[in-house]
């Protein structure tokens, strides 16, 4: 079983330090890959200072990087030696449910159920993420990365790319839609991108101005600062589906329900932690709907980054150091990121 040197931290504090950490050998169906990119998601960051539930430590997170295959165990067909690749969010299903042969394995119904990329195999074991300089995969759950995209840039597409880029497939966004991308960090700016790439006229909601100029960049036709008064008021009936992407609690659903035109849709990606109440005039009226949506299948993703690499879609990110992962999660949490840091492995040392 090979060893390599990973970022870890040993408890709720999210104090990184590297360790050294083992990765299972290539079996049937699998690859290895030398990691050399990995995004930080905020979901890493609730998953390691333990806010979604107990932790295993000491942990290493990361569900969102990119490498370059290095070995391939017996029966693999989809990946040769030197190939790009990226893992997302989940690296295992049963892959026999309905679900499963439907192309949602986020959603597996059957054992051992839908296996998240770190904190705990089939058998409750626990196991690593992409902060490291190593990962082994199931084939089927590992991504080819178009040579169009960039490199040192993209692997936030594989989670911040794909919970954008479903919903929006899914409620048949193109020409004449009038989509509304609401927060624009990690998941808004990349959500933007997309959905103006399939032909939307995009709006971005955000609380101030700070980010107007960025927003237009990406390509939005719109920007609104709900900091200032009637914002919210003066978009009533506006938009066909608003895209929220933040997870602040106290966000004035009523408010971006009535921005809804008649059979409009809000899909929410973010989690806020308190209940969330809303009259159901706010659905009858209108026809309107209020759904949720959690990343998507496999065959999806790749699909998202075939579409990303045609349409200049790309994360605008900071690359930082191993050293400087403690800093970028407290930063992440005040928003002082713009809009998604990137962990470059070549900074690792070489002996933990």
């Amino acid at each position: 079983m090979p060893s390599v040197i990973a970022y870890g931290c040993d408890d709720a504090t999210t104090q990184f330090h590297p360790l050294q950490i083992d990765i299972r050998q290539p079996g049937e169906g699998d690859i290895y890959f030398d990691v050399a990119y990995a995004g930080i998601c905020h979901s890493d960051i609730h998953s390691a200072r333990g806010e979604w539930g107990p932790v295993a430590y000491p942990l290493v997170p990361g569900h969102e990087f990119v490498g370059i295959v290095a070995k391939v165990g017996p029966g693999v067909t989809k990946f040769k030696v030197g190939d790009r690749v990226g893992v997302g969010c989940l690296v295992g299903s049963c892959g026999s449910c309905e679900m499963c042969e439907s192309g949602y394995e986020q959603w597996c119904t059957s054992t051992p159920g839908t296996l998240w990329t770190y904190r705990a195999d089939a058998e409750g074991n626990p196991t690593t993420g992409g902060y490291s300089r190593g990962f082994t995969v199931r084939e089927d759950f590992a991504l080819h990365i178009p040579e169009e995209l960039d490199f040192a840039a993209c692997a936030p597409l594989l989670c911040a790319g794909i919970t954008t880029y479903s919903p929006l497939k899914h409620y048949n966004v193109g020409p004449g839609s009038r989509v509304a991308i609401l927060g624009m960090g990690g998941l808004g700016h990349v959500g933007v991108q997309i959905a103006k790439a399939m032909g939307a006229d995009v709006s971005v909601i955000s609380h101030g101005r700070s980010k107007e100029a960025d927003a237009r960049r990406f390509g939005a036709d719109h920007f609104y600062a709900t900091s200032e008064e009637g914002t919210l008021e003066s978009l009533r009936g506006s938009f066909d589906l608003i895209l929220c992407t933040v997870s602040a609690d106290g966000l004035d659903y009523a408010g971006y329900m009535a921005a809804l035109r008649p059979y409009g849709v809000f899909v929410d990606v973010g989690l806020p932690t308190e209940p969330v109440s809303l009259p159901l005039r706010a659905f009858v009226n209108g026809g309107k709907s209020f759904a949720g949506s959690q990343i998507g299948g496999i065959a999806e993703t790749q699909e998202m980054l075939d579409f990303c690499a045609a349409h200049g879609v790309i994360p605008q990110v900071e690359m930082i150091t191993g050293e400087e992962i403690t800093q970028a999660y407290d930063n992440v949490v005040d928003s002082r990121v713009r809009y998604r840091y990137v962990i470059d492995t070549s900074t690792f040392p070489q002996t933990a």
